[in-house]
């Protein structure tokens, strides 16, 4: 991915407890991402959220069946995140959960290694 150059923001909600293949549903598209070569992706655990379901998921000390939300975010150029969605798409149909995905654009400010 080019430094100062346009590119594709895919956000991906779900439940921590969605599971595919014995593991972690964000876990497993994570290393999906990692194996299609994306520039990089990030879970992210929420606090509080609802979706489709409009059951609320917090992370109060008195909630102890915490299905807490967890968004992934992975950012590339159009072409290899549209490449991408077919895998993203079968792993929520094995997982057989519910869940959200958006696409939006953004600009690239800086991508660069570390030492």
């Amino acid at each position: 991915m080019q430094t100062n150059s346009e590119a594709k923001l895919l956000r991906i909600f779900m439940g921590e407890s969605d599971k595919v293949r014995h593991q972690p549903l964000y876990e497993a598209i994570v290393r999906e991402a990692h194996a299609a070569g994306l520039s990089g992706a990030t879970a992210w655990k929420g606090m509080m959220g609802f979706g489709a379901s409009s059951h609320i998921r917090t992370a109060k000390i008195l909630d102890l069946a915490a299905d807490l939300p967890l968004v992934v975010e992975i950012t590339d150029q159009e072409e290899k995140i549209n490449a991408f969605l077919p895998r993203l798409h079968a792993l929520f149909e094995q997982a057989q959960c519910g869940g959200l995905v958006t696409m939006e654009n953004v600009q690239v400010i800086r991508y660069t290694r570390g030492k």
